[in-house]
């Protein structure tokens, strides 16, 4: 019987519309909570019940859960795989599990069949994830015990997650580390913040690797994460005045032709938990952030 637990991040949230992204509509999830086809921690609950982090939902019957979509596939490449795993390097604009707004043509449903492992069935084998509009590569596993394998790797903090970054200005130092709780902030809870009542530990790393005309056109930032909080780069450069350039939520400027937030994650590696292979993936920029960088050198005097 599959079963849902919920993460800390989305407690506080009613039943229902909890409900509503893995079961394709808050509507039909209602009617399932008042049809008693949906158990917390065991016990039926009305809809307006407030999830909390930790409470495990069970479905009856199995076929609640939504089933991947054929006619909407979504687009990814593949940058490895074996028979245990795969690293999948993500577009922008793809979701990559279904939630509320995004109940079908994500990129869990989309490698059904091929990924699999872990407790949430309709986000078989993700392993970690990366926003909509955050191109770049994320690994995948095939099995549950590669799945908890790597899942042990995320949390030991030995898969290393690299990112390139945009930022607007330029930071005070080379380097830096920004060691900040992050949470649902405390007046918008579509956002995450360090300005919240449910903080949850959160470091992330920079490097600057190219200011363009002293940062008036903005900072290429190398960003290393030791944690995978959501939204963590965007909300931790916003939280010391530099947001990533075309990043509207977090106020990053909309610069240099953008339609998206200026993030990339440029380099996975790890050990590979079976085989232990040295797995060391890159990937290139997609072409309109190198169209975005080519245009923020140009505006800096700096062509290359």
């Amino acid at each position: 019987m599959p079963e849902i637990i919920v993460e800390e991040a989305d407690a506080g949230q009613r039943l229902d519309r909890y409900l509503a992204g893995p079961l394709g509509s808050r509507a039909h999830a209602a009617k399932l909570i008042e049809a008693g086809a949906v158990r917390v921690d065991g016990r039926a609950l009305p809809k307006r019940h407030i999830v909390q982090g930790g409470e495990r939902i069970s479905l009856h019957p199995e076929e609640a859960i939504p089933r991947p979509s054929v006619a909407d596939p979504a687009p990814f490449a593949v940058a490895f795989e074996d028979e245990y795993l795969l690293v999948v390097d993500k577009p922008p604009g793809v979701v990559v599990h279904p939630a509320r707004g995004h109940p079908t043509g994500t990129l869990a449903q989309a490698l059904a069949g091929r990924a699999a492992g872990g407790e949430d069935v309709w986000r078989a084998g993700i392993v970690h994830r990366l926003d909509r509009d955050t191109s770049g590569l994320l690994v995948v596993a095939k099995s549950d015990a590669v799945h908890r394998a790597l899942r042990a790797l995320l949390t030991a903090r030995e898969i290393h997650r690299e990112y390139l970054a945009l930022v607007d200005g330029v930071p005070p130092a080379r380097t830096g580390t920004i060691d900040a709780p992050i949470g649902r902030d405390r007046r918008d809870p579509v956002l995450n913040s360090i300005d919240t009542a449910r903080p949850r530990p959160a470091t992330t790393h920079f490097e600057i690797v190219e200011a363009l005309a002293g940062g008036q056109a903005g900072t290429l930032l190398r960003v290393v994460l030791d944690t995978g909080r959501t939204h963590q780069i965007r909300v931790h450069m916003a939280a010391i005045g530099h947001p990533v350039v075309g990043d509207r939520a977090y106020g990053g400027p909309m610069r240099f032709g953008l339609r998206r937030q200026f993030l990339h994650a440029a380099r996975l590696s790890f050990v590979h938990p079976v085989t232990a292979a040295a797995i060391d993936l890159t990937s290139p920029l997609p072409a309109d952030l190198e169209a975005a960088l080519s245009a923020a050198r140009s505006a800096a005097g700096t062509g290359r």
